[in-house]
């Protein structure tokens, strides 16, 4: 399976409008569904052992763990997936005294991808058809076997989206 992209122009420095205007590629709009903890239990299911009520289960007894880990301060590293771990934005202060922690304005949850998880551009890999491998093909042009796009297209601007239009 591959995922569809699209071309669109704009400029090379954002808020530089004499900066030269080059071509980019962004996923297709509207093209990627949003998997529910119940979808994913459904599709583990048909590889796993476990249930897909078991899978829900689960999956939201470790998000609550994780939850709590979290608060802690801790990191959560799952082994093939990756570590989960907080950070905060902090306003600065000019005295000591006047640095606290109601000068903390965001907490966030961070995600570090772990390196066998990592994912590659199939085009650009050494391992043809790896795990990791993803495809990608521009939407509106026609797709070689090799899976990549032969330049060649129909009628619907070759790819690209005009932002100014």
């Amino acid at each position: 399976m591959s995922i569809p992209v699209q071309r669109y122009r704009r400029n090379k420095i954002l808020g530089d409008q004499t900066s030269p205007e080059l071509f980019y590629l962004k996923p297709v709009a509207g093209q990627t569904r949003v998997y529910s903890i119940d979808d994913v239990a459904a599709e583990a299911e048909t590889v796993g052992a476990l249930s897909a009520e078991d899978m829900v289960h689960a999956m939201k007894s470790f998000i609550r763990s994780l939850r709590k880990i979290l608060v802690r301060g801790d990191k959560v590293k799952i082994e093939g997936l990756g570590t989960f771990h907080t950070t905060f934005n902090c306003i600065g202060a000019e005295e000591e005294k006047d640095c606290t922690v109601k000068n903390i304005r965001k907490v966030n949850v961070r995600f570090s991808v772990d390196n066998t998880l990592r994912l590659v551009n199939e085009s650009n890999a050494t391992t043809r058809a790896a795990d990791n491998n993803v495809s990608f093909y521009i939407k509106g042009e026609t797709v070689t076997s090799s899976g990549g796009n032969s330049g060649g297209g129909d009628d619907s601007g070759g790819g690209w989206i005009d932002p100014t239009a």
